[in-house]
C-alpha cells in the first residue's frame, strides 16, 4: 500500500476504536493500523528537520588535518602551542579542540610524543652527523675453488658518499676492530665528525667493533630485528653495485674483486647520477663539464664498457 492508502486507513482505525476494528479489518491487524497512526501523529510534530545543531559546530577538516599534521611534525609542542601556531594561521580554535583532535588520532600529548621519535624522524634530524655500515658478499673463483668474500662499506647518509673499509674471506674479531680503528681515525677518518653509525644486528659486528666506534666518538644505533629498510641508503648502495656491476661480472682472484669495486665506487662518486640527489653527479670531477651545452661528447668507459660516462670535452 502506498502511503496516502497507510493514512486512510488509520484516520478510519482512530474513529472505529480497537474493539470495532478488530471486528471489520481483514487487510491487515488492528495494532499495526494504530501504530501508522501513531507514526502520523510523530511526524505531524517533528520539528528535527529544521532544528539547530546542538554544541559547537564541528572543526573544519582541513583544520583538523592540520592540527594533526603540525602535532607529527613538532612533538615538543603542547595544546597552547598548537593553538598559537594557527592562529597565525587565521584558524581560531580552543586547546580543549586540540587536545580532541589529538585524541581522535592516537596522538599523545606532548611530553609522551617526545618519547616516540620514529626511525624516520631520527635520520632525518641527525643525517648531518648520521652513517651506516654493512656487509654484502661476493664469489671469487681462486686457486682454490670458488670463496666467497665479505665486503665492508660505510656510507655517510647526507651526501651519499660510500668508503670501502675492507675485503675478506674471514672477518674476524681482529679484523673487525681494525676497521674501526681506520674509520674513526682523528680528522682523516671516513667517520670523522659524525656521531651515529646505523648498523643490523649481524654478529659480525661485534662489542669489540662498537667499542673502538665509541671511543673514536661515534655511537653504534642497532637497527631492530629485520628491518632492512631502517638502513635504506646502505641497502640501495648494495643492490646498486650488484645489479650494475658484480651480477655482471667472473670474477677471478681477490684483486679482480678489488678492482671492479674501485672503478665502480669512482664511477658512483663522480660519474652516476642518483634520483635520491636531485638526479645529479655526487662529486663530478671539475674537468668533466657537466650539464654545458657547447662542445663534443666524450664517452668515459670503465671495466671493458660496463660503466658509461657521457660528457663534454674540455675546451
Amino acid at each position: 500500500m502506498s502511503d496516502e492508502e497507510r493514512r486512510s486507513l488509520a484516520e478510519i482505525g482512530k474513529r472505529l476504536g480497537r474493539k470495532a476494528l478488530a471486528e471489520v479489518a481483514t487487510l491487515v491487524r488492528p495494532d499495526t493500523i494504530l501504530a501508522w497512526h501513531r507514526r502520523l501523529v510523530a511526524r505531524k510534530f517533528e520539528g528535527s528537520p529544521s532544528r539547530k545543531q546542538l554544541g559547537r559546530p564541528r572543526t573544519a577538516p582541513a583544520v583538523e588535518q592540520l592540527v594533526v599534521s603540525m602535532a607529527k611534525a613538532n612533538p615538543g609542542w603542547g595544546y597552547d602551542r598548537l593553538v598559537g601556531a594557527l592562529a597565525n594561521l587565521g584558524h581560531t580554535i580552543s586547546d580543549e579542540t586540540v587536545g580532541n583532535i589529538l585524541r581522535r588520532h592516537g596522538l599523545l600529548p606532548a611530553p609522551d610524543r617526545l618519547k616516540q621519535t620514529t626511525w624516520k624522524e631520527f635520520i632525518r634530524s641527525h643525517k648531518e652527523v648520521l652513517a651506516a655500515t654493512d656487509f654484502f658478499t661476493a664469489e671469487v673463483w681462486t686457486a682454490a675453488g670458488l670463496i666467497t668474500y665479505y665486503i665492508l662499506f660505510f656510507i655517510r647518509v647526507n651526501t651519499r658518499e660510500v668508503r670501502l673499509a675492507g675485503i675478506t674471506p674471514h672477518p674476524t674479531e681482529a679484523w673487525m676492530r681494525q676497521m674501526a680503528r681506520n674509520v674513526t681515525m682523528e680528522q682523516v677518518g671516513f667517520l670523522a665528525g659524525y656521531r651515529y653509525l646505523l648498523r643490523d644486528r649481524d654478529s659480525k659486528f661485534t662489542a669489540g667493533f662498537d667499542q673502538i666506534l665509541k671511543s673514536g666518538g661515534v655511537e653504534a644505533v642497532r637497527l631492530p630485528p629485520h628491518s632492512p629498510n631502517l638502513n635504506a641508503y646502505a641497502e640501495r648502495w648494495i643492490r646498486s653495485v650488484k645489479s650494475e656491476c658484480l651480477s655482471k661480472l667472473i670474477l677471478f682472484g681477490e684483486r679482480a674483486l678489488r678492482h671492479a669495486l674501485d672503478e665502480y665506487s669512482s664511477h658512483y662518486r663522480q660519474e652516476r647520477n642518483h634520483q635520491g640527489k636531485d638526479n645529479v653527479i655526487l662529486f663530478p670531477l671539475s674537468l668533466d663539464r657537466v650539464a654545458k651545452s657547447e662542445g663534443s661528447i666524450d664517452c668515459r668507459e670503465r671495466l671493458g664498457g660496463l660503466l658509461k660516462f657521457y660528457h663534454r670535452e674540455a675546451a
